[in-house]
């Protein structure tokens, strides 16, 4: 269990901040934007779920995911070393990975193949879903980075969660415009 009881430390004054195992990076190193930017998908993802209140069921998976996310950015903080709570070394599992490919399936069930692009909009929640979408794309670039670099590990796990993560909110989206505003669809060259 973490136990915070002063929020600001002062060891971060000088643009490095402690991963997970101990380590001092610079603020800007890649691997603490990585985990910053998941930390960023799960904020986005917790303005969606202001607006999925009348979807229970999307609702309780992204109340999953969001405590997926935290694993994810355990999994990014402490690089072969780190902890969780049992002293296993905390990090994303295939079981998470399964999961989500599971929602991604029953939401996708419902909904008519796709014959255009999606454009980003329709209901709030949708547009929001989209939003959280292209920060998690964003997340998923820059671990393929990380982990192309040969000093680096990032875990196959993990990347392919951050995938799944993207494919998942793309679909949510597309769930939740089926009642109401349907998707918008990109019509090449509409305007020229």
């Amino acid at each position: 269990m973490v136990v915070l009881s002063r929020i600001y430390t002062r060891t971060g004054d000088d643009g490095t901040t402690a991963l997970g195992t101990g380590e001092r990076r610079k603020k800007y190193d890649l691997r603490v934007a990585c985990y910053g930017t998941v930390d960023e998908t799960n904020a986005a993802i917790g303005v969606v779920r202001l607006y999925t209140s009348q979807y229970a069921e999307i609702d309780a998976m992204l109340g999953r995911i969001q405590n997926d996310l935290f694993d994810l950015g355990a999994d990014l903080c402490s690089p072969g070393k780190g902890k969780g709570p049992d002293g296993a070394r905390l990090t994303v599992t295939e079981a998470q990975v399964t999961r989500l490919e599971a929602e991604i399936d029953r939401l996708n069930a419902d909904l008519k193949p796709l014959r255009s692009f999606v454009l980003p909009g329709g209901t709030p929640a949708a547009a929001h879903l989209h939003v959280a979408r292209t920060i998690c794309r964003r997340a998923e670039r820059m671990m393929a980075e990380l982990a192309d670099r040969p000093d680096e590990e990032v875990s196959a796990v993990a990347l392919t969660y951050v995938n799944r993560l993207s494919d998942f909110l793309f679909v949510a989206s597309r769930y939740v415009n089926q009642s109401r505003p349907a998707d918008v669809l990109w019509v090449p060259g509409q305007n020229r």
